[in-house]
Formats: structure tokens, sequence, C-alpha cells
């Protein structure tokens, strides 16, 4: 997939919105928004393609060798990406049905006097050393003034279109098209290829090609009863980006929410090497589009490194919740409900590592704040709770852990609720004591 280079590329945006005989080629005014709009999105710092120095606009030029010397000074700047857009009345005229671009002075009867003629723009793109060039034509290939006796094959007139390794995209392939709708802002074509642009396509793809351009434009325009664009070009050209895709972040956040939903399963059920691989995956695509200290983004960091200890290293996974809970704290502070579970990770982790001193200590902190932020009968706080009694029992504080046991078993009895915790706490408060009824 080839992205553009927006230093090495250059968008020409052609317009004619009005014209010297007004009778015969109808003014136009959707055009200055069509082109506004297109040079608005091309440009967006965020998803276009090219800086806006890189974006020339032309409208209603009056003068053709002013015109050409413009477009040539342009044309010859590009060495990778060329795209050249233009909207307005087209013509055909002669006995090839040759196609012109109307301009202001352009009459219907002797085009050549006035429009530009395709051909001409041909050469200057042929002539061009970009790598890639894309030609966008939102306009009809006949004007109000010539009948349908000029109406030509499609084949025929795309032959005289096409330019050797360039996409081409016209907006109609037949004759006497409505270029306008009533009520709309912009050109039924170019309103709707904005609308693509602007909504993205809602997939994993970042970008939008040339390719998925057309393919969703047509079927927008089809389902719609609109005149159905054609286009043209090489396979490598068709898959040049033409944009940023604004759908692509959405769709890729629900994606690895499904992920993340389908590795804390696996987690749950043990199999933590397969979460684990899961998870890091995850965690590059979520680095990726939505950024290091993203609330999901750091919620995976936090699992990611959990699962390492469970997978028989807690002494990495000590240091990257270490990591994690710096960040937390500066971000939600220390009593939320991420950071504390960060906490209780980190002492998990110490305790498997062997540093139980530290293990204990982070817990005795911890288990007041729960206590006061979540109240002493959530199953966090008994958790925790319990998760203290274990670890000042290994360090040989008997009566710290008996005293924190009796205490956990009596809560959980006065629950109206199955508390899993209450069972572990009896076994552990049987072994401390040597008593088989461990209860207070």
């Amino acid at each position: 997939m080839g992205v553009p280079d927006g230093e090495r590329s250059r968008v020409v945006l052609l317009g004619a919105s009005k014209y010297a005989d007004a009778e015969a080629l109808p003014e136009i005014p959707e055009i200055l928004r069509n082109v506004a709009d297109i040079a608005a999105t091309l440009t967006d710092p965020q998803y276009g393609i090219v800086p806006p120095e890189h974006c020339t606009t032309i409208l209603d030029e009056t003068n053709l060798p002013r015109l050409g010397r413009r477009l040539r000074a342009v044309i010859e700047q590009a060495s990778d990406l060329l795209l050249i857009y233009y909207a307005g009345h087209g013509l055909k005229a002669g006995p090839r049905h040759e196609l012109y671009l109307a301009m202001y002075d352009t009459d219907p009867q002797e085009p050549d006097f006035g429009a530009l003629k395709y051909e001409t723009l041909r050469k200057l793109v042929l002539d061009s050393g970009a790598k890639s060039k894309v030609i966008i034509l939102d306009c009809c290939f006949s004007g109000r003034a010539l009948g349908n006796e000029l109406a030509g094959a499609t084949e025929s007139l795309l032959g005289q279109l096409e330019i050797e390794g360039c996409c081409l995209l016209t907006s109609a392939q037949a004759d006497n098209v409505a270029l306008v709708l009533p009520g709309e802002r912009h050109t039924a074509f170019t309103g709707r290829l904005l609308s693509l642009l602007g909504e993205g396509i809602p997939n994993d793809s970042e970008f939008i090609t040339f390719d998925q351009l057309y393919h969703r434009l047509r079927d927008s325009l089809q389902r719609q009863s609109l005149p159905i664009p054609l286009s043209r070009g090489s396979r490598t050209v068709r898959d040049l980006v033409l944009h940023r895709n604004r759908a692509h972040r959405t769709a890729a956040v629900e994606l690895t929410r499904l992920r993340r939903a389908e590795a804390v399963a696996r987690a749950t059920a043990g199999r933590w090497s397969q979460a684990l691989d899961e998870l890091r995956d995850i965690l590059a695509e979520q680095l990726r589009v939505l950024g290091q200290e993203h609330e999901e983004t750091l919620r995976t960091r936090q699992l990611v490194a959990h699962a390492i200890g469970a997978t028989g290293d807690p002494r990495e996974a000590s240091y990257l919740l270490r990591e994690l809970l710096e960040v937390q704290v500066r971000k939600y502070g220390a009593d939320h409900a991420d950071t504390m579970l960060t906490r209780q990770f980190l002492a998990v982790n110490l305790g498997e590592s062997r540093s139980r001193g530290e293990a204990a200590s982070l817990l005795r902190i911890l288990l007041p704040d729960r206590r006061r932020v979540l109240g002493p009968a959530h199953p966090d706080t008994l958790r925790t709770q319990h998760m203290l009694a274990r670890n000042v029992a290994m360090l040989g504080a008997h009566a710290e852990a008996v005293a924190l046991l009796r205490e956990l078993v009596a809560l959980c009895q006065d629950l109206d609720r199955d508390e899993p915790v209450l069972a572990w706490a009896r076994r552990d408060l049987t072994a401390l004591t040597g008593s088989e009824d461990a209860d207070v």
C-alpha cells in the first residue's frame, strides 16, 4: 500500500463555477464549496495527504494560457503523487467526441477557443515525473447545448481519458447528467466523495486507497439511483493511499475490545500463556491507535504485566507494574479503581518474587484505602485483606494474620452473598490455628 510523501506530492483543484454564456452553461455555485472542502480534507493535518502549501486551487480562471502555465508549474514539482481534480461542465466535440473541460469563456459551439482540452491536460500529466498520478473529473461528458447525437461509447471515451500509470475517476458515464441535487451543499458526486473521506470506511484499515474509495463511492451512488462513476488504473496505483481512514480508529478500538474480552476469558480459565500472546498483540494495536496513556491501553498494560507474572516471571511483572503505577497515580490518583488494582497486582507479583516484606507493606496501605473508597465488605476489599493475611503469615507475623483472617471470616458470614474468599480464609485460619473450627 503506497502512502504518498506529502512533501513530494502535489494536488491541483480546478473548478469552473460560472460562465460567460450562462444560458448555454449554467452557473454551478456548489463547485466553489466543492473545491474549498476538498482542499480542507486533503490537507487536514491528521487525515490528509499533503500540507496546505502543496495544494493549489484554481477557480474560475478566465485566461487559458495563464491556466496552462500554472498547471505546468505545479505538475513539474510533483515527484511522488500528482492529484488533479476538476469540477465543472464537461463538453464533447469533434468527430472523435473529445472531452473539453469548460472554463469561464467557453463557447459550447467552439470549445477549442475557450475550454481546456482534456488531451492537453493529459499530455501535461504524461510529462510529469510523479510516481503516481490521479485524475478525478466531476463533470458531465456533454453540455446542455450539445445534443445526444454527440454521445460516444463509454469504453471509447475512457480510452481517450486513460493515462499510463494513472488512476482515473469520473463522476458519470452518460450524457445529460444532473450535477447538483436540490438542497445539497456540493455537487452529487463530490458531496458523496467528501462524505466518504470525512466519515471514513468502517474497517480495520488505517488508510483509504483509491480502489476502496471508488467501490464505496460507486455503491453509495448506485443505492441512491445517481449516475455511476467510472474508474480505471493499474493495480499498483489503485492501491495508492488517498486519505487516512477516520473510521479506522472506531473499528480498531471495537475489535481490540472484543479480542481483549476473549483474552481475559482465557486468563480466567488459567490459560495464561495463550492470553499473554493475545494481550501483547492487542497492546501493540492500542498503542498505535489510542496512544500510550489512553485508559484502555493502560488496562491492557496492566493485564500484560500480570500475565507475565502468572506465566513464571513475577520479577519482570513487578518492574512493569511499577512503571504503570507511576503513570496511573499521575493520571488518575491513588484511589482510582484501575490504580488500586495495579497496586494489588504489584503486591501479588512482589510476593511471588520473594519480596514478601514489600508486598505486605503495599497491602497494609492498600487495605485501608479500599475500605475507605469501597467499604469493608466490598469483594475487592475482602480479597486485599486475605492477601495481606497470607503475606504477613509467611513473614512470621502469625498473630496479625490470625486477627485479619478472623475479622474477614466474620465479615463474610454477615453478608447475604457467597464470597469465594470465605472458604480460603477458613482454610488459612485452620492452618494457622491448628483448629478444625476456624470460625470466630
